[in-house]
């Protein structure tokens, strides 16, 4: 969000600047769809990053349930052989 507001800002600021000093309503028109342009195509990559930081995230968030699940498993098979081990010392009893 904080980079939208700043290329919001700054877009803001390179309209004003390019606005002034055109001879005619054509030129001025070229150069103010040329500023739209650029606008949208900045709006593009910032939404490009955030899906970049959203996807990163999922992936994280992914192998963070994979890793959880093996250590489960660990725990499982531990937990197993203790059973094991105890039923083998109660047998030899």
């Amino acid at each position: 969000m904080k980079k939208v507001l700043i290329v919001a800002v700054a877009a803001a600021g390179l309209v004003s600047l390019t606005a002034c000093g055109h001879k005619t309503d054509a030129a001025e028109n070229v150069a103010t769809a040329a500023d739209n342009t650029a606008d949208q195509m900045d709006a593009n990559a910032a939404a490009i990053r955030d899906m970049g930081d959203n996807m990163g995230s999922a992936v994280e968030q992914s192998y963070d349930n994979t890793a959880a699940a093996v250590e489960n498993k660990a725990d499982a098979v531990r937990a197993a052989g203790e059973n094991k081990a105890d039923a083998m010392d109660a047998q030899t009893k």
